[in-house]
């Protein structure tokens, strides 16, 4: 069965804006892990979809601003918030389901609290990607390219700040469920780099 055009839109859209290319594998892998946790709960598909294509427009290049300064104190989440409507409008995606979709995208962050249940499900996933191996591979990824990641201590800090503050954030018991094993892996992979390194890096 094929997908509504507006679905294949969205993903042209986001496949020819983002970059750095391995930005581009977050939002299906996100789409297909926020959808794992419902467990049969009824949710919105379309705003899920939709809110997990596009909630990272504002890291693209192109869309966040490329002075250091300014780049440190970018709210990408405002910036996705503000741009979405138009482009789903453009792409011919559902009209009253924008709002849902503008706010799944706000409420996607640690610091948020969702107000819907497809903001429950992004937020929850988007916590489990930021853990395990995925977690390590794209907190390491933004060394040198990245103003909070400088250095290779400053990666290993932040994969470290996620073990230690978001398994606590997570709200679904599906979510707290998966978290374990890549909790596991996580602090497995610190207590190697802090063997083999001791310490300096």
């Amino acid at each position: 069965m094929s997908q509504p055009r507006y679905r294949e839109a969205i993903v042209e859209y986001i496949r020819a804006e983002a970059r750095p290319p391995d930005k581009l594998a977050h939002q299906p892998r996100l789409y297909e892990l926020a959808k794992s946790l419902s467990q049969g709960q009824p949710y919105d598909d379309d705003v899920l979809y939709a809110a997990a294509w596009m909630h990272d427009l504002g890291v693209f290049y192109g869309h966040r601003p490329e002075d250091p300064a300014a780049l440190a104190c970018w709210d990408h989440v405002a910036y996705a918030m503000e741009k979405t409507p138009a482009l789903l409008r453009q792409f011919g995606f559902p009209e009253e389901k924008i709002p849902a979709v503008v706010e799944t995208i706000r409420t996607h962050l640690p610091s948020r609290r969702p107000t819907c249940f497809e903001g429950t499900l992004m937020r929850d996933a988007d916590l489990l990607e930021q853990l395990g191996a995925v977690g390590i591979l794209r907190t390491v990824s933004k060394v040198g390219r990245d103003t909070r990641f400088v250095r290779l201590a400053d990666a290993l800090a932040g994969v470290r700040r996620a073990l230690e503050e978001l398994p606590a954030k997570l709200e679904l018991a599906s979510a707290r469920k998966l978290a374990q094993e890549r909790v596991a892996l996580m602090q497995a992979f610190l207590d190697a780099a802090q063997a083999e390194t001791r310490g300096v890096l």
